[in-house]
C-alpha cells in the first residue's frame, strides 16, 4: 500500500488517478476529504495534516499496512501556531522514522531545487532538513527537486492574471531570479516512473524545458490572459511592509505573504535542465504550450 500525502495539491490531485487506474491500493492522509472529489470513493482516508505526525498514534495509523511512502505535501508559508520548519522539516523526519519502524521499503519526497543548509529562505532550509532525514534513513528513497511548479488553477497564476486588470503588474525586487517552471502533470508522471524501476535514482530534478525570470513568467502569465501589462518593480523593504501589513489585517488566508515573495527572489535552476525527465521517458512540455491550450 502507498501513503500518499498531498494528495490535494498540484502534482498530487494528478498523481492519484495515475496511482489508482494502476491498481495501486492507496491511503491519503488529507485534511478535507471532499477535496479530493470522485477519488475520495477509491482509496483509504486518514484525516489529519503535517503537524499531526507529532501525535504517535495518528502516525502509526497513517502508516498502518504502508510499504511505500510518497511524500509530496508542505507549505511555503507559516501556518496558525505552527512553523514550516516543523511541518516541512520535522514532520519529514516524523514520517521517515515511522516508516522504518513500520517496515516499510521505500519513500519518495518533493524537496525543492536550491535547498540549501546556507539559503537564505526559511522555506529552502526547511526542505533541506527534510531531504537530510530522507537521505540519512535505512529506506530506499527518492528526493525529487522541482523548480517552479505550475497548473492552471495554481493561487499563483489566478493572482497574476487578477493583477493584469490594472494598467501594470508589480513585480517585487529585480525580476531576475531563474527558474525552469514544470507542469504538475510531467511531475506526477516522473514518479510513476520512479515506482515502476527496481532501481531509481536516488535524486531527480523535476526542470522544464525552458529557462524563464521572475519577470518573464509575469509577463508571459499576462499574456496568455490576452492583457499584456508593463511591469512595475517594486523595492523589497516596501513589499515585505505592505505584504505583512495585509497580513496582519486579513489574517492567514490572503493571497500572497513575504515568504512566498521572497522565495521569487531565489534561482530555481537545474545545471542539467530537464535532463533527468527525459532519462524517465518524459518529454516536458513548455509553460505556454500547456497553460495556452
Amino acid at each position: 500500500m502507498i501513503l500518499l500525502t498531498g494528495a490535494t495539491g498540484g502534482v498530487g490531485s494528478q498523481l492519484l488517478p495515475m496511482l489508482v487506474e494502476r491498481g495501486e491500493r492507496v491511503k491519503c492522509l488529507v485534511r478535507e476529504p471532499s477535496r479530493l472529489g470522485d477519488m475520495r470513493v477509491d482509496v483509504q482516508i486518514v484525516m489529519g495534516d503535517l503537524k499531526e505526525l507529532s501525535d504517535p498514534y495518528m502516525l502509526r495509523q497513517a502508516l498502518r499496512g504502508v510499504d511505500t511512502v510518497i511524500h509530496l505535501a508542505g507549505t511555503m508559508r507559516d501556518q496558525p501556531g505552527v512553523p514550516l520548519e516543523e511541518l516541512n522539516g520535522l514532520a519529514t523526519a516524523r514520517l521517515v522514522e515511522g516508516a522504518e519502524s513500520v517496515g516499510a521499503e521505500r519513500f519518495l519526497f518533493f524537496s525543492a531545487l536550491g535547498a540549501s543548509p546556507v539559503q537564505k529562505t526559511r522555506f529552502m532550509r526547511s526542505k533541506w532538513t527534510g531531504e537530510a532525514a530522507v537521505d540519512a534513513s535505512s529506506l530506499e528513497t527518492t528526493v525529487f527537486r522541482p523548480s517552479l511548479v505550475f497548473d492552471r488553477s495554481d493561487p499563483w497564476i489566478e493572482l497574476i492574471d487578477r493583477l493584469s486588470y490594472i494598467p501594470f503588474i508589480p513585480v517585487v525586487g529585480s525580476g531576475r531570479a531563474e527558474f525552469q517552471p514544470v507542469w504538475s502533470r510531467n511531475a506526477a508522471e516522473a514518479v510513476v516512473a520512479c515506482l515502476d524501476r527496481d532501481e531509481a535514482p536516488d535524486h531527480v530534478d523535476l526542470a522544464g524545458p525552458e529557462t524563464l525570470t521572475y519577470a518573464e513568467i509575469t509577463e508571459l502569465l499576462a499574456s496568455l490572459a490576452s492583457r499584456p501589462r508593463p511591469i512595475i518593480r517594486v523595492p523589497m523593504p516596501v513589499a515585505r511592509g505592505v505584504l505583512e501589513g495585509i497580513r496582519t489585517l486579513a489574517g492567514p488566508g490572503v493571497s500572497a505573504t513575504w515568504q512566498e515573495v521572497e522565495l521569487m527572489q531565489v534561482s530555481m535552476a537545474s545545471p542539467t535542465g530537464p535532463a533527468d525527465l527525459r532519462t524517465l521517458g518524459i518529454e516536458p512540455e513548455a509553460m505556454a504550450g500547456v497553460l495556452g491550450k
